[in-house]
């Protein structure tokens, strides 16, 4: 797929996930998106991009995949967990702008893409998981108390994080002497990391509930296809 085409792509899908928190308030079914986006994320990792990235560097990308997890998880601790749904913001902060929520988000939408571009399923993945991103971000902005207008100022800047992490991928990496399986090794450690929680944390109390696990064996079993 041409690079112009997924930037277009990143772009929709993080305007149709803010456009659908002021079209809907309730979003139990934002949930189950996030659900199957987990499910369908984690097969594609297990199933295509792990052992592919494996063969083509060997062992010592595990480092890597570590290091991805790892960063993931310093994000997480900026970001309140927005990359997999976490909306919560304390009413201490109403009113005032989320910095560390919007610029944490931001610098993982910009890294998750860097080595998607020669990945189709990946790609695809990354589709899915932008749009309850963008729900995320955007129900936090409006839980804020922030002006609509600035709310989606800042929903626009966040969609252009990817886009820029792909040209960032596609043009500036090929003329550094930079491994791109580690590049990917981080991104699957990241990866790693948000799917694996998505489905761990997919109902309250850690139980999943019928519609719930459907979604999941669904992502499993469209990104068995698609791998």
């Amino acid at each position: 797929m041409e690079l112009y085409l997924q930037v277009i792509l990143i772009i929709l899908a993080v305007a149709i996930g803010a456009v659908l928190v002021d079209l809907f308030k309730k979003q139990a079914n934002f949930k189950l998106l996030l659900s199957f986006s987990g499910g369908f994320l984690l097969t594609i990792i297990f199933t295509h991009i792990l052992p592919e990235t494996y063969h083509d560097a060997g062992h010592s990308i595990g480092y890597f995949i570590l290091i991805g997890f790892l960063l993931q998880v310093s994000l997480e601790y900026f970001s309140k967990g927005a990359e997999h749904g976490h909306t919560h913001i304390h009413s201490d902060q109403h009113g005032f702008f989320p910095v560390a929520i919007f610029v944490s988000l931001s610098i993982h939408s910009f890294l998750e893409v860097i080595p998607v571009h020669n990945h189709p399923p990946l790609f695809w993945g990354v589709i899915l998981h932008k749009i309850p991103e963008a729900i995320a971000l955007k129900t936090i902005f409006n839980a804020s108390g922030i002006s609509k207008t600035k709310s989606w100022i800042f929903v626009a800047l966040f969609g252009l994080t990817a886009p820029l992490g792909l040209i960032f991928g596609e043009s500036i990496l090929t003329t550094l002497s930079i491994d791109p399986s580690w590049i990917l090794g981080i991104a699957i450690g990241m990866f790693l990391h948000i799917s694996t929680t998505i489905i761990f944390e997919s109902s309250e109390g850690h139980k999943i509930n019928v519609l719930k696990l459907i979604a999941i064996l669904l992502g499993f079993g469209i990104g068995v296809i698609v791998g």
